[in-house]
Protein backbone atom coordinates (compact mmCIF):
# COMPACT_ATOMS: atom_id res chain seq x y z
CA UNK A 1 0.00 0.00 0.00
CA UNK A 2 1.14 3.52 -0.72
CA UNK A 3 1.19 5.06 2.76
CA UNK A 4 1.20 8.62 1.41
CA UNK A 5 -1.98 8.06 -0.58
CA UNK A 6 -4.52 10.59 0.77
CA UNK A 7 -7.45 8.40 -0.28
CA UNK A 8 -6.55 5.68 2.21
CA UNK A 9 -8.89 5.29 5.13
CA UNK A 10 -7.03 5.12 8.46
CA UNK A 11 -7.98 5.00 12.09
CA UNK A 12 -8.55 8.63 13.08
CA UNK A 13 -6.12 8.57 16.02
CA UNK A 14 -3.08 8.83 13.73
CA UNK A 15 -4.30 12.10 12.20
CA UNK A 16 -2.02 13.56 9.53
CA UNK A 17 1.26 13.19 11.45
CA UNK A 18 3.64 11.36 9.05
CA UNK A 19 5.41 9.41 11.83
CA UNK A 20 2.11 8.39 13.41
CA UNK A 21 0.65 7.42 10.01
CA UNK A 22 3.70 5.27 9.22
CA UNK A 23 3.45 3.60 12.65
CA UNK A 24 -0.26 2.95 12.07
CA UNK A 25 0.32 1.62 8.55
CA UNK A 26 3.42 -0.48 9.15
CA UNK A 27 3.35 -1.67 12.75
CA UNK A 28 0.23 -1.14 14.86
CA UNK A 29 -2.01 -4.17 14.94
CA UNK A 30 0.29 -6.42 12.92
CA UNK A 31 0.85 -9.79 14.60
CA UNK A 32 4.36 -9.72 16.00
CA UNK A 33 6.21 -12.87 17.05
CA UNK A 34 9.83 -11.65 17.14
CA UNK A 35 11.11 -12.00 20.73
CA UNK A 36 13.35 -8.94 20.58
CA UNK A 37 10.64 -6.67 19.17
CA UNK A 38 8.06 -7.98 21.65
CA UNK A 39 10.46 -7.10 24.47
CA UNK A 40 11.01 -3.65 22.96
CA UNK A 41 7.28 -2.97 22.80
CA UNK A 42 6.82 -4.22 26.35
CA UNK A 43 9.43 -1.74 27.57
CA UNK A 44 8.11 1.14 25.46
CA UNK A 45 4.55 0.51 26.62
CA UNK A 46 5.67 0.51 30.26
CA UNK A 47 7.28 3.92 29.71
CA UNK A 48 4.10 5.12 28.00
CA UNK A 49 2.00 4.55 31.15
CA UNK A 50 0.44 7.90 32.00
CA UNK A 51 1.72 9.54 28.81
CA UNK A 52 0.70 9.65 25.16
CA UNK A 53 2.01 7.07 22.71
CA UNK A 54 3.00 9.96 20.45
CA UNK A 55 5.50 11.06 23.12
CA UNK A 56 7.05 7.59 23.18
CA UNK A 57 7.02 7.22 19.40
CA UNK A 58 8.95 10.46 18.97
CA UNK A 59 11.49 9.31 21.55
CA UNK A 60 11.77 5.73 20.26
CA UNK A 61 15.13 6.22 18.51
CA UNK A 62 16.55 7.80 21.67
CA UNK A 63 15.16 4.93 23.75
CA UNK A 64 16.85 2.40 21.47
CA UNK A 65 20.18 4.20 21.84
CA UNK A 66 19.85 4.68 25.61
CA UNK A 67 18.79 1.08 26.25
CA UNK A 68 21.38 -0.63 24.04
CA UNK A 69 18.92 -1.56 21.30
CA UNK A 70 16.71 -3.18 23.94
CA UNK A 71 19.23 -6.00 24.40
CA UNK A 72 17.80 -7.65 27.52
CA UNK A 73 21.14 -9.14 28.60
CA UNK A 74 22.74 -5.69 28.62
CA UNK A 75 19.79 -4.03 30.36
CA UNK A 76 19.71 -6.74 33.04
CA UNK A 77 23.31 -5.87 33.92
CA UNK A 78 22.78 -2.11 34.32
CA UNK A 79 24.42 -0.67 37.42
CA UNK A 80 23.99 2.57 39.35
CA UNK A 81 26.26 4.46 36.94
CA UNK A 82 24.08 3.45 33.99
CA UNK A 83 20.90 4.29 35.92
CA UNK A 84 22.22 7.78 36.63
CA UNK A 85 23.16 8.13 32.96
CA UNK A 86 19.59 7.23 31.95
CA UNK A 87 18.15 9.67 34.48
CA UNK A 88 20.25 12.41 32.88
CA UNK A 89 19.26 11.51 29.29
CA UNK A 90 16.79 14.14 28.06
CA UNK A 91 16.01 12.03 24.99
CA UNK A 92 13.98 9.51 27.01
CA UNK A 93 11.40 9.54 29.79
CA UNK A 94 13.48 10.07 32.91
CA UNK A 95 11.34 8.25 35.44
CA UNK A 96 13.40 6.32 37.96
CA UNK A 97 10.63 3.83 38.77
CA UNK A 98 10.16 3.03 35.09
CA UNK A 99 13.91 2.69 34.54
CA UNK A 100 14.26 0.34 37.51
CA UNK A 101 11.22 -1.63 36.30
CA UNK A 102 12.88 -1.95 32.87
CA UNK A 103 16.00 -3.47 34.44
CA UNK A 104 13.84 -5.84 36.48
CA UNK A 105 11.73 -6.72 33.43
CA UNK A 106 14.83 -7.52 31.39
CA UNK A 107 15.90 -9.99 34.08
CA UNK A 108 12.44 -11.59 34.19
CA UNK A 109 12.33 -11.75 30.39
CA UNK A 110 15.68 -13.59 30.35
CA UNK A 111 14.44 -16.03 32.99
CA UNK A 112 11.32 -16.76 30.94
CA UNK A 113 13.44 -17.30 27.84
CA UNK A 114 15.41 -19.96 29.69
CA UNK A 115 12.14 -21.84 30.11
CA UNK A 116 11.10 -21.47 26.47
CA UNK A 117 9.92 -18.94 23.93
CA UNK A 118 8.69 -15.65 25.36
CA UNK A 119 6.72 -15.11 22.17
CA UNK A 120 4.97 -18.47 22.53
CA UNK A 121 4.28 -17.74 26.19
CA UNK A 122 2.61 -14.43 25.28
CA UNK A 123 0.71 -15.78 22.31
CA UNK A 124 -0.58 -18.77 24.31
CA UNK A 125 -2.86 -16.25 25.99
CA UNK A 126 -4.41 -15.69 22.55
CA UNK A 127 -4.44 -19.41 21.75
CA UNK A 128 -1.96 -18.50 19.02
CA UNK A 129 -4.36 -16.33 17.03
CA UNK A 130 -4.95 -12.58 16.94
CA UNK A 131 -8.34 -11.34 18.06
CA UNK A 132 -10.00 -9.32 15.29
CA UNK A 133 -12.43 -6.80 16.69
CA UNK A 134 -15.18 -5.05 14.76
CA UNK A 135 -15.16 -1.51 16.15
CA UNK A 136 -17.08 1.14 14.24
CA UNK A 137 -15.86 4.13 16.28
CA UNK A 138 -12.75 4.88 18.34
CA UNK A 139 -14.98 5.45 21.38
CA UNK A 140 -15.98 1.77 21.32
CA UNK A 141 -12.42 0.52 21.81
CA UNK A 142 -11.90 -0.48 25.45
CA UNK A 143 -8.88 0.65 27.47
CA UNK A 144 -8.50 -2.91 28.71
CA UNK A 145 -10.28 -6.24 28.51
CA UNK A 146 -10.58 -9.34 30.70
CA UNK A 147 -7.90 -10.96 28.53
CA UNK A 148 -5.56 -8.00 29.13
CA UNK A 149 -6.27 -8.31 32.86
CA UNK A 150 -5.32 -12.00 32.73
CA UNK A 151 -2.13 -11.33 30.79
CA UNK A 152 -1.21 -8.45 33.13
CA UNK A 153 -1.74 -10.74 36.12
CA UNK A 154 0.39 -13.48 34.57
CA UNK A 155 3.14 -10.98 33.73
CA UNK A 156 3.03 -9.78 37.35
CA UNK A 157 3.15 -13.37 38.64
CA UNK A 158 6.22 -13.93 36.45
CA UNK A 159 7.83 -10.89 38.11
CA UNK A 160 7.26 -8.10 35.59
CA UNK A 161 6.60 -4.59 36.88
CA UNK A 162 4.80 -1.48 35.62
CA UNK A 163 2.48 -3.47 33.36
CA UNK A 164 -1.14 -3.07 34.41
CA UNK A 165 -4.16 -4.09 32.31
CA UNK A 166 -4.37 -0.80 30.39
CA UNK A 167 -0.68 -0.85 29.50
CA UNK A 168 -0.90 -4.53 28.59
CA UNK A 169 -3.92 -3.89 26.34
CA UNK A 170 -1.99 -1.16 24.53
CA UNK A 171 0.85 -3.69 24.13
CA UNK A 172 -1.61 -6.25 22.74
CA UNK A 173 -2.91 -3.69 20.24
CA UNK A 174 0.57 -2.60 19.18
CA UNK A 175 1.80 -6.15 18.66
CA UNK A 176 -1.28 -7.38 16.82
CA UNK A 177 -2.53 -9.74 19.52
CA UNK A 178 -5.73 -7.80 18.98
CA UNK A 179 -6.64 -5.99 15.79
CA UNK A 180 -8.38 -2.80 16.86
CA UNK A 181 -8.26 -1.07 13.49
CA UNK A 182 -11.74 0.30 12.88
CA UNK A 183 -13.77 -1.61 10.31
CA UNK A 184 -13.63 1.51 8.11
CA UNK A 185 -9.80 1.44 8.15
CA UNK A 186 -8.01 0.00 5.12
CA UNK A 187 -5.82 -1.98 7.55
CA UNK A 188 -8.68 -3.72 9.36
CA UNK A 189 -8.70 -6.75 7.10
CA UNK A 190 -5.01 -7.39 7.55
CA UNK A 191 -1.80 -7.03 5.65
Amino acid sequence: MNHQNPTLSRCPWCGDDPLYMRYHDEEWGRPLYDEQLLFEFLILESFQAGLSWRTILYKRVAFRAAFDGFAADKIAAYDETKIQSLLADSGIIRNQRKILATINNARVYLQLQQQGSFSEWLWAHMEGNPQRNQWQRVEEIPVHTPLAETLALNLKKAGFQFLGPTTVYAFMQATGMVNDHLVSCDWHEGY
